[in-house]
């Protein structure tokens, strides 16, 4: 290898570590942005993953001098616009843009008010948005970004941030807080899982594993196989011991992960099941980030 060689390839391992670096701090801010885009925290976390395959893959062709955080929304925003496009499409329903910038409104002291209302909205409400006004408020008034920066990432002027933050805000306060559903009785296999896992049954849990069963945990690599796989329980029979509930979220059943004794739920497990044998187990011990504002329902007794 020659000495410039040497030098690029010295150059790319520290952009990617402060990349990594960046990105690993950065990850529950983005998670926030993005779960209340897409109007899912487990959605959310779907469009991080994946964003973060595409930001690693593309890591060699960003220049030495390139703002990372900035750069790291952008490539977020684009991930959870195209996830709402494929969400649109399979509904046959057009995305919502509605870019109309009449009654601009003014950004002033209230915004601290504003923002301590904002940030206990449910996240289903969100969706109530045009995406533009969905983007400007969430950023604005969830993670405190200044006007400039909000006119940069969604390649807007400030004046157009601020007309989509008046309308977002508006509408937000038009939406009905009152939750009417009520949460239905655990599945027979959430029910059965979590009283294996409770009375720590580890090689009871792996015989529910299917063959090809896959685990997907954040800041882990996917794996698969019921072989590696079942070592996902040895991990749990080794950690302080946990509790787990059924629950439900966002119309999906989970399994709560408390403290025991329980000190409420820590994080939460989603299992896909192919018949009555599981065929995913995403984990979010390593994003606990992720039930942060989360609409949870404890599941109804039988």
């Amino acid at each position: 290898m020659t000495e410039d060689a040497a030098l690029e390839d010295a150059k790319r391992k520290i952009l990617l570590a402060a990349l990594a670096s960046e990105a690993d701090a950065l990850r529950p801010e983005l998670h926030r942005y993005a779960a209340r885009l897409v109007g899912s925290v487990i959605d959310g976390e779907d469009v991080i993953q994946d964003a973060f395959a595409r930001v690693f893959a593309t890591a060699g062709s960003i220049p030495p001098d390139t703002p990372l955080r900035p750069w790291l929304f952008r490539i977020v925003h684009n991930r959870a616009i195209d996830a709402l496009r494929q969400r649109s499409t399979r509904r046959a329903e057009p995305l919502e843009t509605a870019f109309d910038l009449a009654d601009i409104g003014a950004v002033g002291p209230e915004d601290a008010l504003i923002r301590q209302d904002t940030v206990l909205i449910a996240l289903s409400h969100f969706a109530e948005l045009p995406v533009p006004q969905r983007s400007a408020v969430i950023l604005k008034d969830v993670l405190g970004e200044s006007l400039a920066d909000i006119a940069a990432l969604l390649e807007l002027s400030v004046d157009a941030v601020k007309a989509h933050l008046a309308r977002g805000r508006a509408r937000l306060r038009a939406v009905s807080d009152v939750r009417s559903e009520v949460a239905p009785p655990p599945s027979p296999e959430a029910l059965n899982f979590a009283t294996l896992f409770n009375a720590r049954d580890w090689d009871a849990l792996r015989r529910l594993l299917v063959d090809d069963v896959r685990l997907r945990q954040a800041r882990r690599p996917e794996i698969s196989g019921a072989a590696d796989v079942g070592r996902f329980f040895t991990y749990y029979a080794e950690y302080p011991p946990v509790r787990i509930e059924p629950a439900w979220l966002e119309g999906r059943e989970i399994l709560l992960v408390s403290d025991a004794p329980p000190d409420g739920p820590s994080y939460f497990m989603l299992l896909e099941w192919r018949g009555q044998k599981i065929s995913l187990i995403r984990d979010h011990r390593y994003a606990t980030y992720v039930i942060e504002g989360a609409d949870v329902m404890p599941a109804a007794s039988r």
